[in-house]
């Protein structure tokens, strides 16, 4: 099945979070973290049969703190074939070129649905301390009933720090917009609209969750304890 999204999410001026738990859409913050702002979703044309795809669709922000200086955390982030198959454990994967690796994401389900998500990701050389992140295909591998879109831009900025044992400080600050199209079995699409929006909502979570924040916690740790730095207050 072959699923491609026209939806773009301008990249400028979005606000960044310290919290993980801070999903954007359309311009809404959630500043308390509690709750998920509503995604977007279009029914599309699926294949020969003509069954319909649901696509969601959300942006996610957040920022890492990193106690070196901007050009020794853009030294490690460029040397990706070290610490990205380490830090992306127990997700396994698979190196795809000099740039890509083929994760697999676990299981994630709701309402008794579930798939077990396979998806490549490109980790682009940076352009001026930025790094962007694409989806990519995987050869010889076929999604059924899904496709994800992955698309994150990090930004690297030196800020002041108050901490007397750190000597320099740097921002780690991200933008990851997330679509997820699913084709839902026959069981689902008879629900409400809102049920099915609460079970793609749930989805898109799972998703951020496994990929992101634990990624991105992960990756922090790691950087810290390679160079023996004190980990952010």
């Amino acid at each position: 099945m072959s699923i491609s999204s026209t939806s773009q999410f301008p990249l400028e001026n979005q606000p960044t979070s310290r919290n993980p738990s801070h999903y954007v859409d359309n311009g809404f913050v959630d500043p308390t973290g509690a709750a998920s702002a509503r995604l977007g979703v279009e029914q599309i044309v699926g294949n020969d049969e003509g069954k319909p795809l649901t696509e969601f669709r959300s942006r996610f922000t957040d920022c890492m703190e990193m106690c070196a200086d901007t050009q020794q955390v853009a030294d490690y982030l460029d040397n990706h074939q070290d610490w990205f198959r380490r830090c992306a454990a127990p997700m396994e994967a698979k190196p795809l070129g000099n740039t890509g690796y083929a994760l697999s994401l676990g299981s994630f389900g709701a309402l008794g649905y579930a798939i077990a998500p396979q998806i490549g990701l490109d980790l682009l050389p940076q352009e001026d301390r930025v790094y962007r992140i694409r989806t990519i295909d995987v050869p010889g591998y076929e999604s059924v009933g899904y496709s994800v879109d992955f698309q994150a831009v990090l930004e690297l900025r030196a800020v002041e720090t108050t901490e007397a044992e750190v000597a320099a400080m740097t921002h780690v600050e991200w933008v990851l917009d997330l679509g997820v199209t699913l084709q839902f079995p026959r069981f689902i699409q008879i629900l409400p609209q809102q049920m099915i929006q609460s079970t793609g909502d749930r989805l898109l979570r799972q998703v951020v969750r496994q990929i992101s924040r634990r990624l991105t916690l992960k990756v922090k740790e790691d950087f810290h304890g390679t160079f023996g730095l004190p980990m952010p207050k």
